[in-house]
């Protein structure tokens, strides 16, 4: 079996670091293989230095499936660093991991939210690697969510072997939104500026918050949601954040924020079952209130404000009901 994948290198003149940039790692996760085509198509990204590696689709035999897994079922993110005489997908993770991973000196993964959710951009990394901080704060998203990841999964193991990694987070699977490719682009560049790759100043938003802490919140019972929160949105603890309703929209119970958060991610199926979960809030810190961080946003009219109304126009926004 020969699975082909397709690489792009840029590479300057003068020495410098290597990194590599990555997509479809799930392989019904296509933004960043929109951002990838993006960047391989620009004749204007030229490198002062150093070497990029540009993969637009790094699990093929998903890909082609339009399936997050490979044929054997199995999540190539959860196989690193592989095996040379394992399953399907633990020698595909062999050869990646040692084909590319161990030939760069950095790395970007980027994601979408899985099967019917959507996510508002984010970066995961963990912070107590100095370098994987370093490319996380200047890849210039509000939101950085601290970890070291899923044991054998691509990032964590990247880093683990000496190649500092970071993931990006963003919409839908089997989308290309242009705000998140937006995004995903900025960032990349952000990056190889902070290495010195590209001669550019760093975009960034005017805040950054380091979530530490996330809970998935979940239905009680089976009904019909009515949202009354979208993606990125600041909520106050207590704040409604959906109301569970019967097929002909009378009201069953109420959903409320345990914290003050920002919503990460949420479901983009309003039908829920018992235990399903609705939305995936970020625990503010301390010091951001949901009325000092709703001020910072206020200021901005720059590509978050763009994402923000990109991704509510697929959720129906309600009224919460009265008390």
């Amino acid at each position: 079996m020969n699975v082909e994948i397709q690489i792009h290198i840029r590479r300057a003149i003068e020495d410098g670091p290597v990194v590599f940039v990555t997509a479809a790692l799930h392989g019904d996760e296509i933004n960043g293989c929109g951002a990838v085509r993006q960047l391989i198509q620009d004749d204007a990204f030229q490198l002062l230095k150093g070497t990029v590696v540009l993969i637009p689709v790094l699990n093929l035999p998903a890909f082609e499936r339009h399936s997050r897994y490979l044929p054997d079922r199995r999540d190539l993110n959860r196989s690193f660093p592989g095996s040379p005489d394992g399953s399907l997908a633990g020698r595909m993770a062999f050869t990646i991991f040692n084909e590319i991973v161990k030939r760069c000196d950095y790395g970007i993964d980027l994601h979408t939210a899985s099967v019917r959710r959507t996510n508002y951009p984010t970066v995961r990394a963990d912070l107590d690697n100095p370098e994987v901080r370093r490319i996380a704060e200047a890849f210039g998203s509000e939101i950085i969510i601290n970890g070291k990841g899923p044991k054998n999964s691509f990032r964590r193991e990247a880093s683990a072997a000496g190649c500092p990694t970071i993931i990006m987070e963003g919409g839908e699977v089997w989308k290309v939104e242009p705000g998140i490719v937006e995004t995903a682009v900025r960032g990349i560049k952000n990056v190889l500026i902070e290495l010195k790759m590209l001669d550019n100043e760093i975009e960034s938003p005017p805040y950054q918050i380091v979530i530490e802490k996330s809970k998935w919140i979940r239905a009680d019972q089976g009904g019909f949601l009515d949202f009354h929160i979208q993606p990125g949105d600041i909520v106050k603890k207590d704040q409604p954040l959906a109301t569970n309703t019967t097929i002909i929209g009378e009201g069953q119970s109420t959903i409320y924020a345990p914290f003050n958060g920002v919503v990460m991610g949420m479901t983009s199926l309003p039908s829920i079952s018992p235990g399903e979960p609705i939305c995936n809030l970020g625990k503010l810190p301390r010091k951001y209130s949901p009325d000092k961080f709703e001020k910072l946003r206020a200021k901005e009219d720059g590509l978050e404000q763009q994402v923000l109304e990109e991704l509510s126009s697929s959720v129906l926004l309600t009224e919460p009901p009265e008390e």
